[in-house]
């Protein structure tokens, strides 16, 4: 069973969420290649880190993302307090602010597996799981990275989840993004997640239920579920 930290990081901003990032990524890349160099024998000591946090108001571009999804001019953003980055994530443009729940797993995929996509799809398996415990029937669409609530009749298909990933001598960066409390105003500023259908939008579990979720309740959900899909133990 593999062994996670587990740190919160509370409200912050995302540049200072990603030195956290990188510098656990950079720690587990320097520690496998003593390992391969033979420097280090204690190969069961490895450690991998889930960091939960929540952001200040900020639009994330991926590389493979267009800037014509951001729909703010510059001048806009700054009038409304909204950061904007370009970044080495996986995915287009996505939103990240206070009311939603940040995950950044750094896990060494050697002590997995070698499957880039398994391991974006436990990923949604966790939020799938954890959506169910709050009784939200929640799954994935086909060509879609995400979490979804598929719409029924004339309603369009919602995304609770977004998921983007990096990934670096098979150690991993950045994660996903779940709506819970999230004011959706925002995404009204971008094309989220380059998706312009009419039949596609954004949703939260507020949204969805009707009523504020309690933040401690998810992220301990997220966790018994993170356990169960990577058969892993948090510390």
């Amino acid at each position: 069973m593999k062994r996670v930290k587990y740190k919160d990081l509370g409200s912050i901003s995302y540049q200072d969420a990603l030195v956290y990032q990188v510098e656990a990524q950079k720690a587990l890349v320097e520690r496998k290649l003593k390992i391969r160099d033979g420097e280090l024998t204690d190969e069961n000591d490895l450690i991998h880190t889930l960091f939960f946090c929540e952001h200040t108001p900020v639009y994330t571009l991926g590389r493979s993302g267009s800037i014509d999804n951001l729909l703010f001019l510059a001048p806009e953003l700054n009038e409304k307090g909204i950061e904007f980055y370009k970044t080495n994530r996986g995915g287009d443009i996505t939103y990240h602010g206070p009311g939603q729940i940040v995950g950044y797993p750094i896990f060494d995929l050697d002590d997995f597996y070698h499957d880039v996509h398994r391991y974006v799809r436990d990923i949604e398996e966790v939020i799938i799981r954890t959506m169910k415990d709050f009784g939200i029937q929640a799954s994935r669409i086909d060509g879609l990275t995400g979490v979804w609530i598929k719409g029924e009749g004339s309603d369009p298909d919602r995304k609770i989840c977004a998921i983007g990933v990096h990934i670096s001598r098979w150690v991993t960066l950045h994660g996903f993004a779940l709506n819970v409390n999230t004011e959706l105003k925002y995404f009204d500023g971008i094309v989220p997640c380059g998706i312009s259908e009419d039949s596609k939008t954004v949703t939260s579990m507020q949204n969805e239920l009707g009523r504020l979720v309690d933040f401690v309740k998810v992220k301990a959900s997220i966790l018994n579920n993170f356990e169960n899909v990577f058969d892993s133990r948090f510390i």
